[in-house]
């Protein structure tokens, strides 16, 4: 974006500008920002978030069924049964040891949560209660399914986030509630040495100067029309590092969860499959034993939603349209319902219509989780792969959580991965940067000019007459995301979906705000999301028109099969101006041993 005009802002005090220094900054207060913020005060440091909504209302509250963890707490389990079923279930994209040290730690981090006070519902002994989840299976795929999602009824990421913002208080934790972080700051001597954001109650702009800073900001869902997200997710963080020059990684691999609520987009959880649930077309036939014979409605959910898409395409959809699937829970009994499924009562009710004890719910796939983001090693540092130094890493910066792509999920997430993904790798970027500081290793503060660049392209924005409303924007790009970045695609869709996502992106060097103020101005805010949400998606589209083969959720029609020779790796995409990518790729990591575990070879993927 071209700089305004220096006067702007520098005339007349239009801008008040007020410095914090911290240690560490955590951008994002979710279930990862808190687990790191509380990691980083409890080390020592001093710790600040900035967060665009107060954190309790941060979208890990969403989360439903549970956080996967071999406890072995109901049945016999391990947890390299668990990374078993973490490899398979990501199509063997996943980094393999990112994923060992997320199933390896994911005990102990469960039990630390539970001696933290989050409220898991419990067995008659008093244990942890435990549920099975989709594509979750014991003996290295050759049991029966695993039960291994640890519960708090159907409100597991609420108990959890509201437990870690309890303790992050506790701990001595600041945070900038209803601040939006508008770039980031370049150290001294380079690197990133904090952020300048902006106070949205006040309208001042807060410069935060610190040695760490994490980015843990969510995933960018609302980029489509349909999805389980907040309004909120709009990959501020993505955003955030593509104006800085480095890349994104695995954009192409976007989640559908297999049961939304049909045109209300709301989820209903996998526990409710796991749990005995199962899904039924217009004929009354439970269609998945045909898709995955094995593990049947709880296979995977790219499987899951692939299945439901293929039963609608064919005629076999329910209601006079044929465009949705029952979900059927009715045999279960209300007692049973209320007691570990009560949110999804409420919410069948309300966006459905049905009383979920007696009627099936309609439910259609809908986009629920980015696994790619920001490149990050296995310590949750940030990736700035280039020629000559292809494991660079930016001093002083981490990623976590749905932002981040570690890769633990690769091109498809298991169900209850993602609170585990956000709890550990939580822990462990507060590890890494408290290392960081103990070791020297953290950049110099920035310079005394170091925001004026991001002021002057926050001014231009907010006085810009290019006359392209941020919300029409918005609306387009949804549009086309949800019909060129969908469950199926082909090289065809895929190159109308990258003209018409490359024209909104560069349009939204025109966009012009209807309110110029600074005090809870809801339309900047907006068009801020919008310009974030255009370059993940432009990432997105390119990066899937360029991967030719099918793996996980992506699935090409035109390239059906996964071809291992060819994609065995990891997709990067830089920016190249307003609304062009320039493409890469980096290997996949296929070694754990570093984690105490056995590298687990590419083979069939079968449910």
């Amino acid at each position: 974006m071209p700089p305004a005009s220096p006067a702007l802002h520098r005339e007349g005090g239009a801008y008040r500008v007020r410095t914090i220094r911290r240690d560490a900054l955590v951008i994002g207060a979710g279930g990862a920002g808190l687990r790191a913020a509380l990691g980083l005060a409890a080390a020592g440091l001093s710790t600040i978030s900035a967060t665009k909504v107060f954190p309790t209302r941060s979208h890990t509250v969403a989360a439903q069924g549970g956080i996967g963890a071999a406890l072995a707490n109901m049945a016999p389990d391990d947890w390299r049964w668990h990374f078993y079923d973490t490899i398979k279930g990501s199509d063997w994209l996943a980094d393999q040891d990112a994923a060992a040290r997320m199933c390896r730690e994911a005990p102990e981090a469960v039990i630390e949560l539970e001696h933290f006070g989050v409220p898991f519902s419990r067995t008659e002994e008093g244990r942890i209660y435990q549920r099975p989840f989709g594509g979750h299976l014991t003996e290295n795929g050759k049991g029966p399914p695993a039960m291994r999602a640890c519960a708090a009824a159907d409100r597991t990421g609420h108990a959890i986030l509201h437990t870690l913002y309890q303790q992050c208080l506790r701990a001595g934790a600041e945070f900038l509630v209803e601040h939006f972080v508008l770039d980031l700051l370049p150290g001294r001597d380079g690197g990133v040495g904090g952020a300048l954001a902006w106070d949205l109650e006040t309208g001042e702009m807060v410069r935060i100067e610190a040695g760490a800073t994490i980015l843990a900001t969510g995933g960018y869902g609302r980029a489509w029309a349909s999805c389980t997200s907040a309004h909120t997710c709009t990959g501020d963080g993505g955003g955030l590092v593509w104006r800085l020059g480095l890349p994104l990684q695995d954009m192409e691999f976007v989640q559908f969860h297999p049961t939304g609520i049909w045109r209300a987009g709301c989820l209903i959880t996998e526990g409710a499959r796991g749990e005995g649930g199962f899904l039924l077309n217009a004929q009354g036939e439970r269609f998945m034993e045909r898709y995955a014979p094995i593990a049947k409605d709880l296979a995977s959910r790219d499987v899951v939603s692939r299945a439901i898409e293929i039963e609608i395409r064919e005629g076999r959809g329910c209601g006079p349209e044929g465009d949705y699937v029952h979900l059927d829970l009715s045999h279960l009994g209300r007692d049973l319902l209320e007691a570990r499924l009560p949110g999804i009562l409420e919410t069948a009710r309300i966006f459905a219509g049905v009383d979920a004890a007696r009627t099936p719910i309609p439910v259609v796939p809908t986009v629920h989780y980015n696994m790619g983001g920001i490149p990050t090693t296995a310590d949750a540092a940030v990736r700035d792969p280039r020629p000559g130094a292809p494991d660079a890493v930016v001093a002083g910066l981490w990623a976590i959580g749905e932002a981040a792509c570690a890769s633990v999920h690769g091109a498809n997430r298991l169900g209850t991965n993602s609170l585990l993904d956000l709890v550990v790798f939580g822990r462990v970027a507060a590890r890494s940067a408290a290392a960081a500081r103990d070791g020297g290793a953290l950049p110099a503060p920035p310079a005394e000019d170091a925001h004026e660049a991001a002021l002057d392209a926050f001014d231009a924005l907010r006085h810009r007459r290019g006359g392209v409303s941020p919300a029409k924007a918005r609306a387009a790009l949804q549009a086309a995301m949800q019909r060129h970045a969908s469950v199926f695609r082909d090289a065809t869709s895929l190159e109308e979906g990258l003209a018409k996502v490359a024209g909104i992106a560069e349009a939204c060097e025109l966009l012009e705000p209807a309110d110029r103020t600074l005090v809870w101005n809801s339309d900047l805010v907006e068009a801020i999301e919008t310009r974030n949400l255009a370059a993940n998606a432009l990432a997105t589209v390119a990066s899937a028109l360029y991967r030719t083969e099918s793996r996980g959720a992506h699935a090409r029609e035109d390239f059906p099969h996964r071809d291992d020779a060819t994609w065995l790796v990891h997709t990067l995409a830089w920016s190249d101006g307003p609304a062009s990518v320039r493409l890469g790729t980096r290997p996949v990591c296929l070694d754990p041993s570093a984690e105490g575990a056995e590298a687990i070879p590419p083979a069939a993927r079968r449910y």
